[in-house]
């Protein structure tokens, strides 16, 4: 018994929990069913639901304007948190998700292995620097992430809004204009202000040739251990899995930010792409050591997708199953009931 709870507990602490909002396909046709999906763990799996009463800001923009979206409208299937909303007029749109800060205790050990695991190495550096590996701690953490997006053939300038997060994410220029193969850069702005010489992971779902299918849930620091979902275990910084950050998130590459807070990479295939990033540092408080701000920017590289495709990809029924799905079973079942008819009918 006392082998199960400890494997529990190691599972638990080592289920690592980001936080991304992901799309069946980020190419939509306007004024359609859409779903966007919020996975709490890794790009490809979510561990748990955010509680609705974390988010402090849900966010949709488009063609200039900023519509707040009421946290009650989201629903929860397969421990993943689902919005299901109206694509809106065609242009490039953002879509932000705020969480309310929570906080964790770690013993030093648990701690090290979890800076370890989600590659918040400038962190843990410090501690080795700094003689203080052997230090509980005590963390304060948030999470704030976004998603850009392609409604029809117009493009506008609403990828470039800031939402005014404590850290985000802001691209150079819009993502729908870039192919495999060109260069992609991004600021990352803490409390509006470029954040140089931070630690930033890139990665992509290269499954399916790119594209990633909204069954799929992650690991993030919200969901396993309960970061994000206050019924989750005490331990819920939810971003530890076996294994270094890298190795967690589809061999992400680390990267830098410049002096000005700036990221390049050239992605080398279509897909879903992410840009992940922990910001952490101590802090002088009674009841905490630590405070952190994650953050997530989401979008997809090429135009392989034709907008039918992007339609039968999002539009769900409530229980999360495609539409069409529903409408096939449909027809089979009152092909089913006529074929039976005629057999009775023969029959007499």
């Amino acid at each position: 018994m006392k082998k199960l709870i400890l494997l529990i507990f190691a599972y638990v602490i080592f289920s690592s929990h980001d936080m991304f909002l992901k799309m069946g396909t980020y190419f939509l046709n306007p004024n359609t069913p859409s779903t966007i999906k919020l996975y709490n763990g890794t790009f490809d799996k979510s561990e748990n639901i955010i509680a609705r009463t974390r988010m402090q800001d849900v966010s949709l923009v488009g063609n200039g304007t900023r519509t707040r979206v009421d946290s009650n409208l989201w629903s929860e299937m397969n421990n993943i948190t689902i919005l299901n909303f109206n694509s809106g007029e065609a242009g490039t749109w953002v879509a932000g998700v705020s969480t309310t800060a929570n906080s964790i205790e770690l013993n030093a050990q648990d701690f090290n292995e979890y800076l370890d695991h989600d590659g918040v190495l400038d962190m843990l550096n410090w501690r080795k620097e700094n003689n203080a590996m052997e230090e509980d701690a005590i963390e304060k953490y948030s999470k704030h992430v976004k998603a850009i997006f392609q409604v029809g053939d117009k493009n506008t300038e609403d990828w470039k809004t800031v939402l005014g997060y404590p850290i985000e994410f802001v691209p150079t220029s819009n993502p729908y204009h870039f192919h495999s193969g060109d260069d992609f850069s991004a600021h990352l702005l803490l409390n509006g202000q470029p954040l140089a010489d931070q630690l930033v992971y890139v990665g992509s779902d290269t499954q399916d040739h790119g594209h990633t299918h909204d069954e799929g849930e992650g690991h993030d620091h919200d969901d396993g251990h309960s970061h994000d979902n206050d019924e989750a275990s005490s331990h819920d910084h939810d971003d530890g899995d076996d294994g270094h950050a890298e190795e967690h998130q589809h061999n992400a590459t680390q990267l830098t930010t410049d002096e000005n807070g700036m990221v390049t990479f050239t992605p080398d295939h279509e897909g879903q792409w992410y840009l992940r990033t922990i910001y952490m540092e101590t802090v002088e408080d009674a009841e905490l050591t630590h405070e952190s701000n994650w953050a997530t920017l989401t979008f997809e590289i090429g135009h392989g997708h034709s907008h039918g495709e992007a339609i039968s990809q999002t539009t769900e029924t409530a229980g999360g199953m495609p539409n069409y799905i529903y409408w096939l079973g449909g027809i089979v079942m009152l092909l089913l009931v006529i074929i039976l008819m005629k057999r009775k009918n023969s029959a007499q």
